[in-house]
């Protein structure tokens, strides 16, 4: 898919996603309706889905694709590097970062997009992996984020 597809997509499904969201303020249904929606909607993604901190854990949410880590270990891995950063973190080649947690050894690439409450707190983060390296670039930074904003309106 070329930048300007990749684009206009994700524009697309945030104007979906502005619509569905709006029928419930429960947090577990809004978070499994854009993993439902992203995850069917791009062929690069191989698992999509959220994990929420629980009492200084994060802990599988909603998400689709195989089968996922219940509980990643605190402070390893991607999802936990965006907590802490507190920014997208995106890694071309999960073989090259260091205490990378492998849920499913398929997952090659990967990107994470902290998902913030309405007071600026992380809650959560929203994780995608693919199952080639590079998946993922600056376009779906760019997309998730704007995504993952609708969350807290």
């Amino acid at each position: 898919m070329d930048k300007g597809q990749k684009l206009a997509r994700y524009e697309r499904i945030c104007g979906q996603l502005a619509g569905l969201l709006g029928r419930t303020a429960d947090t577990q249904a809004r978070m499994a309706t854009v993993t439902a929606l992203l995850y069917h909607k791009f062929d690069h993604y191989f698992w999509c889905g959220f994990y929420r901190l629980v009492d200084r854990d994060l802990v599988v949410g909603p998400y689709q694709g195989p089968l996922a880590c219940q509980v990643l270990a605190r402070g390893r891995g991607v999802c936990w590097a965006a907590v802490t950063g507190g920014e997208t973190v995106i890694v071309p080649d999960v073989r090259r970062f260091a205490g990378h947690i492998a849920c499913d050894a398929r997952s090659l690439s990967e990107i994470v997009v902290p998902v913030r409450d309405a007071g600026g707190a992380i809650v959560a983060v929203l994780d995608v992996a693919g199952d080639k390296p590079e998946q993922f670039d600056e376009e779906d930074r760019q997309g998730l984020e704007t995504i993952v904003a609708l969350l807290t309106r």
